[in-house]
């Protein structure tokens, strides 16, 4: 997951830089959305894996 927002966040820049504003807005959006994803199931899966399993 995080490589797909490492790699929408590269389209936004490029696309940015070559002034393609509406193509950088919706890659930085979709990198953002990637990021906020990668987040939320990296601090999940810290969380479930600290448990201890009870018998």
């Amino acid at each position: 997951m995080l490589s797909w927002a490492l790699t929408f966040l590269i389209i936004a820049l490029v696309a940015a830089v070559l002034g393609f504003g509406g193509l950088a807005g919706t890659a930085a959006w979709a990198a953002k959305i990637c990021f906020i994803v990668f987040i939320i199931l990296f601090v999940v899966s810290a969380i479930a894996g600290r448990r201890t399993p009870t018998v």
